[in-house]
């Protein structure tokens, strides 16, 4: 299958998949919200233990696509590891300050209308579009 419909096939499946997780459990389907109500929850009911089931899901759709694509999970290569842990800090730390990461507020956030989460989508864009062209320039 061309990489370009295995994009967009993936990214609606995303949409259908944060449309049914809003239906059936009412919770927005926020991947740092998760982690964070991990870290943070007593864990005490089941209830409390749906967000690492979700993150579970997300890691065996990476091996199951992985599986019927032949393709090899792995992660960033040419970077050393100490970089790599730093960046997913900074990134963490983003969305904590951020109410939430870039997919999150692009996916949940606009299609619940959320203003704040179009103005930090709009934010992000505009942000990329700068930095790809003044790479461009000193490249």
């Amino acid at each position: 299958m061309d990489i370009q419909w295995q994009a967009l096939i993936g990214g609606m499946m995303i949409g259908v998949a944060s449309i049914v997780f809003f239906i059936s459990m009412r919770k927005i389907a926020g991947i740092s919200g998760m982690v964070k109500r991990l870290i943070t929850s007593s864990k005490s009911s089941i209830g409390d233990w749906w967000p690492l089931l979700f993150l579970i899901g997300l890691m065996l759709g990476t091996l199951i696509y992985s599986y019927f694509f032949n393709v090899e999970p792995a992660l960033r290569q040419g970077y050393p590891k100490e970089l790599l842990v730093a960046s997913g800090l900074l990134v963490g730390l983003g969305t904590y300050i951020g109410n939430g990461c870039t997919s999150g507020h692009g996916v949940c956030g606009i299609g619940r209308l959320s203003k704040r989460s179009i103005v930090a989508t709009v934010t992000f864009m505009a942000t990329a579009v700068i930095t790809v062209a003044v790479m461009g320039v000193l490249s």
